[in-house]
């Protein structure tokens, strides 16, 4: 890779990667379902009529935006609404690559060999000590939440695979109109309309900039930049600095918003990141399995209500 194109790769990681803090100070300003809807609707709209019709199957975008729009990005906004620090869910949320070879073994019977199994378990070890970490020190919903947002990414990884998409920048477009209606229903179930109500009036330059950072910025350029790359480049040359989305996310979250990074918090980084490097980047077992989607469009966060931080209320933060 050329030098620009290693600058513009390690810029997407880093756009990626700050998208965490942004979320976090988004949720200041929004309910996390009326979040992730406007989110989609910033990220679709004037996008969808400037990038040309589908590329592919109805379907395969209706299914991804449902998984990964809905599903996703609901779970990833509402834990971290309930408590799971930006920098860990960014690190947590790089477990994807670990239900992306497990989904794809079960759906597409594509057996990730030793080495695979291997990253497997030290990924999972990695996320066993996050978890023995964020017991001791925060709630521990809010991780289970990002957890389940990142099955659910191997979910969408795996539809993605099958779709196999042409443009990525394309196919994230018209995946970013799925989401938006029903995740305004369920804004307005869950949340409820005084609340999404009051977020809207009260909208102001910090929560526009939030709204564009996520939709725009981490989307549309993002996975246009990503997209790209991967046309011009093998993927084994491209996918290795996706690893450096959760260190851009921990270290922006320390730096911006003062999280510590404690030495179990160092370990989990470690096994994670090593785990998922040998899960994304060893050779498959049989031909053709998926390189799973690096952490971004982040790429997003979602339900359970009832503990709902309000527009006003400060963002929860680790002692």
């Amino acid at each position: 890779m050329r030098p620009a194109h290693i600058a513009l790769a390690a810029l997407v990681a880093a756009v990626w990667g700050v998208n965490f803090v942004v979320i976090e100070i988004g949720l200041d300003h929004f309910p996390p379902l009326l979040f992730s809807a406007l989110r989609f609707l910033v990220a679709a709209l004037p996008a969808v009529f400037f990038v040309g019709r589908p590329k592919v199957a109805w379907k395969w975008i209706i299914g991804v935006g449902l998984v990964l729009g809905v599903a996703k990005f609901s779970l990833l906004f509402t834990g971290m609404n309930e408590g799971a620090p930006a920098g860990l869910s960014s690190l947590i949320l790089q477990i994807q690559a670990v239900f992306t070879a497990l989904f794809a073994f079960l759906a597409l019977g594509e057996r990730p060999g030793r080495v695979r199994l291997l990253g497997m378990l030290i990924a999972l070890a990695g996320i066993g000590v996050a978890a023995i970490d964020e017991g001791g020190s925060g709630p521990m919903i809010g991780f289970a939440l990002v957890i389940a947002a990142a099955a659910c990414w191997g979910v969408s990884n795996v539809l993605t695979r099958k779709a196999s998409p042409p443009d990525a920048l394309n196919f994230m477009v018209w995946v970013s109109t799925v989401p938006v209606l029903p995740l305004v229903v369920l804004s307005l179930l869950l949340e409820g309309p005084e609340r999404d109500l009051a977020a809207l009036r009260g909208l102001d330059w910090t929560g526009a900039g939030v709204i564009v950072y996520v939709a725009w910025v981490t989307t549309v350029f993002g996975f246009g930049a990503w997209g790209w790359l991967l046309r011009n480049h093998p993927a084994s040359s491209v996918a290795p600095f996706s690893l450096l989305v959760p260190v851009f996310g921990m270290s922006s979250a320390a730096l911006i918003l003062g999280e510590p990074v404690s030495p179990l918090r160092w370990c989990a980084a470690a096994l994670l990141v090593g785990g998922v490097a040998l899960t994304s980047l060893a050779r498959p077992a049989t031909p053709g399995a998926p390189s799973p989607l690096p952490a971004a469009p982040a790429a997003p966060p979602l339900p359970d209500t009832s503990a709902s931080r309000t527009p006003s209320t400060p963002s929860l933060r680790r002692p």
